[in-house]
């Protein structure tokens, strides 16, 4: 792996979605080098810096080894089926997770919602989102709990509403930090936040909260 943090080489999964497409490019305006792991190459607008790798099936260990070598940190955006019944988080983490050891990496930062685990509580946010996007919910917390008792030194990122609104450099972050019915976050400044993590880790085994 490299020595050089003024450079990383950072796998992006999801990297052909709503919030991987920012992580993508920050990344790369960042002067960093992005492999990213897509079911068919040429999702993406080409750039110098970015390498596209095939990776067909999520339960598919040996391929996205294969992509994940030289990798420094992997930010996974997976998002999953926008309605009914999705396991696309979770199968990915159980790729991810041997295909990392066998790849010789351990820095992981996921994006998850706020809402699951412990935050599935009574509050009119935890409420809302459940009964808007549970099957996604589901899904959020199947992945959690397979990468938390994992030897990786996750990031678990857990976000209120994303928005496609532009970057404003204006968030807030924290492991308590209180999320309300009207919170959200501009996928532009979420992946401000999770490439800042790979380049400077503050949130290492820990779940940071994040909006605007």
């Amino acid at each position: 792996m490299r020595q050089n943090v003024s450079q990383l080489s950072i796998a992006v999964l999801g990297a052909s979605g709503a919030t991987g497409r920012h992580v993508v490019a920050h990344a790369l305006r960042r002067g960093h080098e992005v492999v990213a792991p897509v079911r068919r190459k040429g999702v993406l607008e080409p750039a110098s810096r970015l390498r596209e790798v095939e990776w067909h099936d999520v339960s598919d260990v040996d391929a996205l080894t294969g992509a994940l070598r030289e990798v420094d940190v992997v930010v996974s955006a997976l998002g999953g089926a926008a309605t009914g019944p999705t396991t696309v988080c979770a199968d990915a983490a159980r790729s991810l997770i041997p295909a990392m050891g066998d790849a010789g990496i351990d820095r992981l930062i996921v994006v998850s919602a706020h809402g699951v685990l412990e935050t599935h509580d009574r509050s009119l946010y935890s409420r809302a989102v459940w009964a808007g996007v549970a099957d996604r919910m589901r899904d959020k917390e199947a992945m959690e709990s397979l990468i938390a008792p994992s030897s990786l030194a996750w990031t678990i990122v857990r976000p209120p509403a994303l928005k496609n609104t532009p970057p404003s450099g204006r968030f807030q972050i924290g492991e308590q930090l209180p999320i309300r019915l009207w919170h959200s976050i501009g996928r532009a400044d979420l992946a401000d936040f999770l490439v800042h993590e790979a380049e400077d880790p503050a949130f290492v085994r820990r779940y940071p909260r994040i909006h605007q």
